[in-house]
């Protein structure tokens, strides 16, 4: 034992011996940085004691600050003397060559800083990570040249220069071990595609290693919905060429037996719900193929119904059993309830722009209410809506021996603002141009300030619009509109009139429900009209009072943009308090869709009325009647039903008119959205007020009689805006109606 302590004490003896005591710190070479903030940052003070490995602990600290390029550390007797090189000062860094990815996206994610000092480790690493951005990207032959420019006053500039190349495309996408399904189908089923000249305007041919992994997730997703129960992606194989501009991809998949459903039950543990409730949720029968989409459908729904019987808290566990012989699943639905947990505090992180206030007023829950992951996301998908942010995260966490629960929510904002201008073509307005500027989160309120200008063939306008979303921080809507618009009708179609008019509105709305909400409006309309049945200009001033009804309620696939449920309107609006027209406006507009065989196909219906009611026999001037033709009803021309005298129509006082529409996929793939539709419209207009009118002219033609029309047309919703070709031919019609077989709509934005 004395032997091994003699030598520690040998082995230690060198340390202790050139220990020295600081009497004195001396700094040199700094010149941005003063001696004592050095000092504070070695961590000595004097009376300190140093050696060797002091010294060497003391470079390594202000070495790894980043704030110098060279230490030198050094007792000199009792002096600790440290001399630095500083590291130079980042003026600029720029980033060009760049076209696929923003150079303010790209700068987000390195750590070079201007202002910042340089560090040549941090360069390496700031070049790895724009590869992998561009690699998420598809662009594998990506190259980043990093560059040092030396400035004066010791500065730089970092300049990465980069090539892009082309990305790396997608050439085959091939399948093994599938024997139920062809490649062709299951290519269909995922999203990457194989390269073609004509995918140009999509991204699904471009190598995307996250999409692959998206890819077998739905690969599993469609084995399953199909019986497929042991279904498994072996492996995914893929190759590039040397020159990684080209990838193959291999699909090893293992699809096993196909199994249905057989018994199923529902455990129900509330003895105040019928199960005959229960059961009318089931979206699984017995000896259907078993499908897992229907499973979790059947859980959502059990869910809404026990909720219904005010058991919000409880969970489903759908309980499988497997039966190799008779390849069946037995499955129960185990309803278990749970604990009730209340929200304790709500805190919201990360909003530098958007006030609390605007946030709090989009959530459904306040802190006090019961704990639902079902409403939480529901304020999560509320705040993703307003677009105010990128992203949203919702964060609960329990409090330890309590049934409470903290939700932090954590939002990433990006801009509001949008500088908008947009080119097209429509058989109601011709040619069109278009510029506006739109902030939806104005000084972070959430209001909307909006200005606006379009120059078509025959329409003319200049909108601005103010809207403040929380009206004395409540659920109200409150805003104002004003409009100048230029109606240049007299040679379209047959409404041969022309109008400008001035509109200066306010309006208040608010939520009546989920689903039904209720707008008033106050306007007041200043009007300068030219009409060929009048002979000439007259001014009008129109002061208008209405109210309208708002039923929504869809559920929506956003990939084929197909919907299933009702949206519809009902308004009324008194017209007069003193102007130049009296009337009252009703209305009222109902649309019903169903969606179906995988989503793909849609059955649309619309219904829409209309009935102007004149008030102590006043007359209502024709450009404020109805009028059908064009786009609301196919196959004939703008204004080109109902009554008319020659060559122009006088309009109706009523109109019912509606459309029944089946959309379907074409050939061509469902990343293009391209849409076939065959239709059926109909409609009925009014008769016109038969004041100053020789209804025994034989140019005058008086009528409220029913016009259908019937054809088909191409929806196309292209990276630019939507395209809408459609041609039509009446079925019944008068022979002084006009005709329109081919109507085209296109609208672009950029």
């Amino acid at each position: 034992m004395k032997k091994l302590l003699f030598v520690l004490f040998a082995a230690f003896l060198p340390i202790i011996s050139n220990a020295a005591t600081v009497s004195r710190i001396d700094v040199s070479g700094n010149k941005r940085m003063d001696d004592e903030s050095v000092r504070i940052l070695t961590g000595i003070k004097v009376g300190d004691n140093v050696n060797a490995t002091t010294t060497n602990q003391i470079a390594k600290k202000l070495q790894s600050s980043g704030y110098f390029s060279h230490v030198d550390v050094q007792m000199s007797g009792n002096v600790l003397k440290i001399k630095l090189d500083e590291a130079p000062i980042i003026n600029m860094v720029t980033i060009e060559g760049n076209d696929e990815i923003s150079t303010d996206d790209l700068k987000k994610e390195i750590r070079l800083k201007e202002r910042a000092s340089f560090d040549e480790s941090t360069i390496g690493a700031d070049v790895q990570r724009i590869l992998t951005i561009y690699q998420r990207k598809g662009f594998f032959g990506t190259k980043v040249d990093p560059k040092k420019i030396e400035l004066s006053d010791n500065r730089v500039n970092v300049v990465y220069e980069i090539s892009e190349g082309h990305p790396t495309y997608i050439t085959d996408i091939d399948f093994t071990g599938n024997e139920k399904f062809s490649d062709r189908t299951l290519r269909g089923e995922i999203l990457s595609r194989e390269h073609a000249w004509w995918r140009f305007m999509t991204q699904f041919d471009v190598f995307d290693e996250d999409r692959i992994q998206y890819d077998a997730q739905l690969l599993r997703q469609f084995y399953l919905n199909n019986g497929y129960v042991d279904f498994n992606v072996k492996n995914i194989a893929g190759t590039f060429t040397p020159d990684r501009e080209y990838y193959s991809v291999v699909f090893d998949v293992d699809e096993g037996d196909k199994y249905k459903f057989g018994t199923i039950k529902i455990d129900n543990p509330f003895p105040d719900i019928p199960m005959r409730e229960l059961e009318r949720m089931l979206k699984t029968k017995s000896r259907d193929t078993y499908n897992a989409s229907k499973i979790d459908e059947t859980i959502s729904a059990l869910r809404g119904a026990v909720a219904d019987y005010g058991y919000a808290f409880i969970n489903v566990e759908p309980v499988q059993t497997r039966n190799a012989e008779s390849k069946t699943v037995d499955l129960t639905y185990q309803i278990q309830k749970t604990n009730r947990i209340y929200l304790n505090t709500i805190t919201i992180l990360g909003n530098v722009r958007t006030f609390d206030s605007v946030i709090e007023q989009m959530l459904p829950m306040r802190e006090g209410d019961p704990f639902s992951l079902q409403t939480i996301e529901e304020g999560r998908q509320n705040l993703m809506r307003t677009r105010y942010f990128k992203n949203v995260q919702m964060t609960p966490t329990r409090l330890a021996d309590a049934n409470m629960m903290n939700l932090d929510i954590t939002v990433e904002e990006q801009p509001t603002g949008e500088l908008s201008g947009g080119i097209g073509w429509s058989n109601i307005n011709g040619f069109m141009v278009d510029a506006g500027i739109t902030e939806n989160n104005f000084m972070g309120r959430g209001q909307t300030v909006q200005l606006r200008a379009s120059i078509a063939q025959y329409q003319k306008q200049a909108l601005f619009s103010f809207t403040e979303p929380f009206l004395f921080g409540r659920q109200l809507s409150a805003g104002f509109d004003v409009s100048y618009t230029m109606y240049n009708y007299s040679s379209l179609g047959s409404f041969n009139y022309d109008r400008d008019s001035l509109t200066v509105a306010g309006r208040l709305g608010w939520k009546l429900t989920d689903h039904w909400s209720q707008t008033v409006r106050l306007s007041a309309s200043f009007d300068q009209n030219y009409d060929l049945q009048v002979g000439g200009w007259y001014d009008a001033q129109l002061y208008t009072l209405g109210t309208n009804f708002r039923y929504h309620n869809l559920n929506t696939n956003f990939q084929q943009n197909t919907h299933t449920g009702i949206v519809g309107d009902l308004g009324v609006a008194y017209t007069g308090f003193g102007g130049t027209e009296t009337y009252i406006r009703y209305s009222g507009d109902i649309t019903a869709m169903v969606k179906f065989l995988d989503d793909r196909w849609q059955l649309r219906t619309s219904l829409d009325v209309g009935y102007l009611q004149s008030l102590d026999g006043d007359y209502i001037s024709r450009v404020y009647r109805y009028f059908l033709g064009g786009e609301t009803l196919r196959g004939f021309d703008i204004a080109g039903v109902g009554s008319r005298i020659g060559n122009y129509a006088l309009g109706g006082l009523w109109k019912v008119n509606g459309s029944t529409q089946l959309n379907f996929p074409v050939f061509i793939p469902d990343e293009y959205q391209v849409k076939g539709f065959v239709f059926m419209d109909y409609g009925i207009l009014g008769k016109p007020p038969t004041k100053n009118l020789n209804t025994t002219d034989p140019y005058v033609h008086i009528d409220s009689d029913w016009r259908t029309s019937a054809g088909f047309g191409i929806y196309w919703n292209t990276p630019m805006g939507p395209m809408n070709f459609s041609w039509g031919w009446p079925l019944k019609m008068n022979k002084y109606d006009r005709e329109r077989r081919f109507l085209l709509s296109f609208e672009t934005q950029f």
